[in-house]
């Protein structure tokens, strides 16, 4: 497939600012944004509302959902002499006694190993550039000598929550609440795995109501999914990694759910992608924890996954073709156009999509 077949026109108001925003005067809940239903065998489209999705499946079919935690990631400072203003997005901690983390930072151009970089109102974390990994990448060594537990505490008190610049360019304190699920527990995403960011305690409950059951992997999701595919021939794209954890309980869970007839519905693409990682030739999950790069776009032929949730994604994104991938291109692009025309909110706190049979 070829890049230019995932374009569309996405009106900048269409992306939604708010997850939860104020709607006749009343605070609209996570669960109760729009859903899109595709039914990939008929094509058949319903609009319903997210916290409906339970209706769609029966008891002991398991939803697979991403328990990473967001960083306070975008970190903003100053070059040694010159004052210059940069931007530094911590993607993953290297080594936790050298303090030493795997950052990009924008503008990259003249940051070279050496400078020393200055963050806080009163310059009090201090970071010495140590390596280039790419053209914007950088490992830095944080120049700390208090506690480790202080110096994580200091260092995340000057992030901010990473809201991708495309949904809004200034995020306040509401969005270190918004842009995390309620379930999350396991720190290391720079980005909130957005269809999960849906779920309430309200539905969760009435999953378990409904004998409907969950399991939760861990996927720290990166910026892979957000940088731009700069090459027309698909199949010449590198994802960037992202580190997953499949337990051996998830795994005999997702796995004796599979055997016993029931559906699984993936919850978001890092679900989807890992889920599809590290299958055995039986189509079974194994147990990992490992760095994936996994790139799914149409056509792929999958070996976990019943039904998937996700977000309605930007154009040319990843995230939308893996959408392609499980539905089917020509019916998941219909159901943009549908999306488009019904006056669906994109992005990832946007409304939500349910690819089901």
């Amino acid at each position: 497939m070829k890049l230019s077949q995932f374009n569309f026109d996405l009106p900048q108001d269409r992306i939604a600012t708010r997850l939860m925003p104020e709607v006749d005067g009343h605070i609209q809940w996570r669960d109760e944004c729009r859903l899109m239903v595709l039914h990939k065998k008929s094509g058949e489209i319903e609009h319903r509302k997210f916290k409906d999705i339970v209706e769609y499946f029966s008891k002991r079919d398991r939803f697979v959902l991403n328990d990473t935690k967001v960083l306070p990631a975008k970190l903003l400072g100053k070059k040694e002499k010159t004052g210059a203003d940069i931007m530094v997005f911590l993607l993953r901690e290297l080594n936790r006694e050298q303090r030493l983390w795997d950052v990009i930072v924008d503008p990259a151009r003249k940051i070279r190993i050496g400078n020393k970089l200055y963050f806080g109102d009163d310059d009090s974390m201090v970071a010495e550039v140590i390596d280039n990994t790419t053209s914007r990448g950088r490992t830095l060594r944080f120049l700390y000598d208090g506690p480790y537990e202080e110096f994580k505490e200091s260092l995340f008190a000057l992030g901010k929550t990473p809201v991708p610049e495309w949904v809004k360019k200034d995020p306040d304190e509401l969005d270190a609440e918004e842009f995390q699920t309620i379930f999350a527990a396991h720190e290391g995403a720079v980005s909130a795995p957005a269809a999960g960011l849906h779920f309430s305690r309200e539905l969760l409950n009435r999953m378990i109501l409904n004998d409907i059951d969950k399991t939760f992997i861990t996927v720290h999701m990166g910026i892979g999914h957000f940088r731009s595919v700069d090459v027309e021939d698909l199949s010449k794209h590198r994802m960037d990694g992202e580190r997953m954890i499949i337990t051996e309980q998830a795994a005999e869970e997702i796995n004796s759910t599979k055997r016993a007839g029931h559906k699984i519905c993936a919850v978001g693409v890092t679900v989807l992608r890992a889920l599809e990682t590290n299958v055995t030739t039986t189509r079974e999950v194994r147990p990992a924890d490992m760095w994936t790069n996994k790139f799914i776009f149409p056509p792929y032929d999958f070996s976990i996954a019943d039904s998937f949730v996700s977000n309605f994604h930007l154009p040319q994104s990843t995230m939308l073709m893996a959408q392609a991938a499980f539905g089917g291109f020509d019916k998941v692009i219909g159901a943009y156009d549908t999306a488009l025309e019904q006056g669906y909110m994109f992005g990832p706190y946007g409304d939500a999509l349910l690819i089901t049979d």
